[in-house]
């Protein structure tokens, strides 16, 4: 289908929507785990923070189904379902006038991160700025929103829909918190060290992958570490798959399964236990930890050694295979 861009026209998001804050606040570390997500400011995972369980204090408002949400650096999603916001986030909840699919929503979304590029923590969105914020539509002959080509238009991409054979309910209860001991990681990993360090610009690079191409893996916050690619056969300092790699400066949390060649200040770490499922548990362990750090106070090795995490314990050893199963029994983790 031609989108024909040139013919739509500019409408306001507050004409289109109902635009709020939510009431009260919620903070992960004091919710207990459950089945509701709590959404709070962030590029990944859909805004999602934690899965908590309903707020009883009644200080927390829950939101319906089928609502588009936009923090303060203008990262907008699709929430599909009931849903907490953290309102310390700045996170505004967008409540449509008009008859709202899954798919004219994603139409909309991808809109409003096409604006995110002005925003930042010196210029944060707030919500007077998302009512007057102007995105440009398909429109029908009356100058109305064509709310039926957006749906024709997102049913006309190539794409097949993720299924899973995993529900939330069927997610294995996380182990109370008396079973959870305090580890280092320097006494979790076998190995912790710097990859040979690369520079993209030396090298041929290239945007898609492709025969006897690997991942070029930099500090960057996002597509799993990988800045580009580069040809196997040209390039020395080779690291095997199956390693958590951070980058110090930014304290970036990646597992590379693949064979991949680095930037500069990647560690790689490895050991026995790691694979994609106790990588991953491991991963938002450590994602939560990131708040201490920052260029000003780099997670490098010696404080990646020093870091202390807990983990689900069994006979006094983090219990792997339990981390193994809680990962693959969550929705969609039969798909990783």
């Amino acid at each position: 289908m031609n989108l024909k861009v040139e013919k739509w026209q500019e409408f306001m998001l507050g004409a289109l929507f109902e635009i709020s804050l939510s009431s009260g606040d919620l903070k992960v570390d004091e919710c207990d785990d459950g089945y509701i997500p709590l959404v709070s400011s962030g590029q990944t995972d859909n805004g999602i923070v934690a899965y908590i369980s309903q707020a009883g204090d009644g200080k927390a408002q829950i939101f319906d189904k089928n609502k588009i949400t936009v923090d303060m650096f203008c990262n907008a999603f699709y929430q599909y379902q009931e849903f907490y916001s953290v309102s310390h986030g700045r996170v505004n909840i967008l409540t449509p006038k008009f008859k709202m699919t899954n798919l004219i929503a994603l139409f909309i979304v991808t809109l409003i991160n096409k604006e995110r590029f002005k925003y930042s923590y010196g210029r944060a969105v707030y919500s007077n700025e998302i009512t007057r914020m102007a995105i440009k539509l398909p429109v029908t002959e009356n100058n109305e929103p064509d709310w039926q080509f957006m749906e024709d238009y997102m049913k006309s991409l190539n794409y097949k829909s993720i299924t899973t054979k995993n529900n939330i309910k069927s997610k294995l209860p996380i182990l109370e918190s008396k079973n959870w001991k305090e580890y280092k990681l320097g006494s979790l990993f076998e190995h912790i060290y710097k990859a040979k360090a690369h520079v993209k610009n030396d090298i041929e690079n290239f945007e898609h992958f492709g025969s006897e191409k690997i991942e070029f893996i930099t500090r960057t916050d996002t597509n799993n570490g990988c800045d580009c690619y580069v040809n196997e056969k040209d390039i020395s300092g080779i690291e095997k798959g199956n390693a958590i790699i951070i980058g110090d400066t930014t304290s970036t949390i990646y597992y590379q399964p693949n064979k991949f060649v680095a930037g500069d200040h990647i560690v790689v770490c490895r050991a026995k236990w790691i694979n994609k499922y106790t990588a991953l548990f491991l991963k938002s362990i450590l994602e939560r930890e990131r708040y201490r750090y920052s260029y000003g106070r780099a997670f490098k090795m010696d404080l990646i050694k020093s870091t202390i995490i807990k983990l689900p314990t069994k006979n006094n050893n983090p219990d792997w295979d339990y981390i193994e199963n809680y990962i693959k029994s969550l929705p969609y983790g039969d798909r990783i």
